[in-house]
């Protein structure tokens, strides 16, 4: 009898303690299926599609006039005059230089000398007064006379071989020149002029681009000086060799300076666009860096799981950024909101 009633106790007891294990674990899967939900975060994602590109680089250059002249007679003598200033705009032609025209002098009445002497010569020689060697020295002599006056001329009257601006002055009016080299270009020179308009740069660009650096081809020009303006120039040489050191090949911009707001020794920066090719471009908001590191990375949604990819970032354009990953491709969508603070394999929840 005692031993039915222990066994009756010990069902009740089992029985309550089925039940109230039951619903503890009721209450448990409610309160994981909640926590589950608080989990799942909410993202807005973006499409990703591919757009078309120019892929440019920059390299450095130091702005060069386009012609530069070293003015001097090709004889020492005295100076007359000089008709410019450091500053003055000259025109191509004009007479800036006027040297001692004594040698000329002397070379002109010489040669009017043997010019009125021609006419005799060429009697002699017709009825035989002088021999075919005469009449040959005689020629000769006229001829050196001849180119000897045209050289004295261009070196008596100097005059400006393009339009620009005379840029250094070594002598004055009444000054001996003597022939010797007197700047830090180690030129003989009375007056610098250069030609500020076009200016010139030349580029060392690398040989991987010889293929597609074409002569015509535009260059974007940039100065710190003027943040907000963009000169475009045009490729006018690209140089035949390599440099076995640097294996890079040089090339020569024109760049138009109307406004002359570009000097002669103005560092630049010239922007090649060697392509137009497509890429992965992005909001820059979307690409998350790795505190402490260069490591950026991107989330994309997998099925409703975030994904997370490192990325490596390319090309700026204003608020969006080109990204470059081979785990990437086109119609993946990328989180662009509620992407902070989410982590690899986290549940996501796309809304509009």
């Amino acid at each position: 009898m005692k031993t039915g009633r222990l066994n009756l106790v010990l069902i009740g007891i089992s029985a309550l303690i089925l039940f109230y294990s039951c619903g503890k674990n009721s209450d448990a899967k409610t309160k994981a299926d909640e926590s589950s939900k608080e989990n799942v975060k909410t993202v807005k994602v973006l499409k990703i599609s591919e757009q078309e590109i120019g892929r440019e680089i920059d390299y450095p250059a130091n702005l060069l006039p386009n012609q530069e002249v070293y003015l001097a007679p090709s004889t020492p003598g005295r100076i007359i005059r000089v008709n410019a200033y450091v500053g003055d705009k000259v025109a191509a032609g004009q007479l800036l230089i006027e040297m001692d025209p004594t040698q000329l002098n002397n070379a002109i009445i010489q040669l009017n000398s043997l010019e009125k002497d021609k006419a005799r010569f060429d009697t002699l020689i017709l009825y035989g007064g002088i021999s075919k060697q005469q009449y040959d020295q005689f020629n000769t002599q006229l001829q050196v006379t001849q180119a000897n006056v045209e050289l004295l001329k261009s070196n008596t009257k100097l005059t400006a071989p393009f339009s620009g601006v005379v840029t250094a002055k070594f002598f004055e009016n009444g000054e001996l020149y003597t022939g010797a080299p007197n700047n830090q270009a180690g030129k003989p020179a009375i007056l610098v002029i250069q030609q500020i308009n076009p200016l010139k740069a030349v580029i060392s660009v690398s040989e991987r681009y010889y293929p597609v650096v074409k002569k015509g081809m535009p260059v974007k020009i940039k100065s710190d000086i003027y943040p907000d303006k963009e000169f475009v120039g045009t490729i006018k040489l690209v140089y035949p060799t390599i440099n076995a050191q640097t294996k890079t090949f040089n090339v020569e911009i024109e760049v138009p300076n109307r406004e002359e707001l570009l000097r002669p020794g103005m560092y630049a920066r010239a922007n090649f666009e060697f392509a137009k090719e497509n890429a992965i471009v992005v909001p820059a908001s979307a690409v998350l860096q790795q505190m402490g590191t260069n490591i950026r990375y991107v989330f994309v949604n997998n099925a409703g799981t975030a994904r997370r990819i490192e990325v490596k970032v390319g090309k700026r354009f204003d608020d969006k950024i080109e990204i470059i990953s081979d785990l990437i491709k086109v119609g993946d969508e990328l989180v662009v909101t509620g992407h902070v603070g989410l982590v690899d394999g986290a549940k996501i929840k796309v809304v509009e």
